[in-house]
């Protein structure tokens, strides 16, 4: 199966005319296009509408989640619902079986979060709750996908490889290990304190911004709704190590999260994992459970796309 990915286009009005023909060639040379986050400069609609102008109509599936600058005016739910009425499934803690010419693909997506956002909200005003729980409801949609193919698309970085030539301060602003914790089946926050968060808290949040235009699994964890401690969460590392705690505690049959011993052979394993964010950062990288990680910011993969073979996450084109 051949994947395009990309992120960070920051569309603004008059670019559709450019960009275009780009994506045209997409259902040349790929069965479905990831987008992954910071789809326009400014959350504003013109822009979303510029988009919108941008994938209606592309002759392959259109798979995306949103950015933190999609949501800086206020409007990412309704940027969500844009680009549902120009067929793009867009995806926030949920997920989608896609046909494709090569065959079923699953996506899971979320935007995800920083860790220093834990503190002071994040894109769409995030609080910490919402955070643990993005991670949780990616882990689970991502279980969710009867697929032999399943694909984890962010716009934060899940690991910190892929940071590397990003300034280390800054890493702790573009990513998180719970999101690779998830990505890898790892229960990702919250170890000894039940299973994960009820979706009560980000229902409205999500609302807007739920799979369009295919079925989305069932992400509702089964245990209590408790995820952090009462006095929060801890800081992140000021040197950018967060990449480096990751909370142990399986509860996904098949993880491969080292020292998990939870595993079972047969559930399938995510077989790539696609980010945005870090324009400054490396195109590749892996979770520590081994799942092909690719940051596809366009400043990254100086590209319209990139073209990868799922699985084995190689590049193509």
């Amino acid at each position: 199966m051949r994947v395009a990915a990309v992120g960070d286009l920051h569309v603004v009005p008059g670019s559709a005319f450019r960009l275009r023909p780009l994506y045209q060639r997409a259902a040349i040379v790929a069965d479905v296009l990831l987008l992954a986050g910071d789809l326009t400069n400014d959350g504003e609609l013109d822009s979303a509408a510029e988009l919108c102008t941008v994938v209606r109509g592309l002759d392959l599936p259109v798979v995306a989640v949103l950015g933190n600058h999609d949501h800086d005016a206020g409007e990412g739910p309704r940027v969500a619902a844009m680009l549902g009425d120009a067929s793009a499934i867009v995806l926030d803690g949920t997920a989608a079986t896609i046909g494709t010419a090569a065959g079923p693909v699953g996506v899971a997506g979320v935007t995800g979060f920083a860790d220093n956002h834990l503190a002071d909200g994040g894109p769409g005003g995030r609080t910490p709750e919402d955070a643990a729980a993005d991670a949780f409801h990616l882990r689970d949609a991502l279980a969710s996908l009867d697929t032999d193919v399943r694909i984890a698309l962010t716009h934060y970085a899940p690991v910190r490889e892929t940071l590397t030539g990003e300034a280390p301060g800054l890493h702790r602003f573009l990513g998180s290990s719970l999101l690779g914790a998830a990505i890898d089946g790892s229960r990702a926050a919250g170890a000894g304190r039940g299973t994960g968060p009820g979706r009560g808290a980000t229902a409205a949040r999500r609302s807007g911004m739920a799979g369009t235009g295919a079925t989305a699994g069932t992400l509702d964890p089964p245990g209590p709704a408790s995820v952090l401690p009462s006095d929060g969460p801890a800081p992140a590392p000021a040197d950018g190590s967060w990449h480096d705690s990751v909370i142990p505690g399986c509860v996904i049959p098949g993880c491969v999260t080292p020292g998990c011993g939870a595993g079972a052979p047969d559930a399938p394993a995510t077989a790539l994992a696609v980010h945005g964010h870090a324009h400054h950062g490396q195109e590749t990288g892996r979770t520590p459970g081994g799942t092909p990680v690719r940051n596809v910011a366009r400043p990254v993969i100086v590209a319209p796309f990139a073209v990868y073979q799922v699985p084995g996450g190689a590049r193509i084109g």
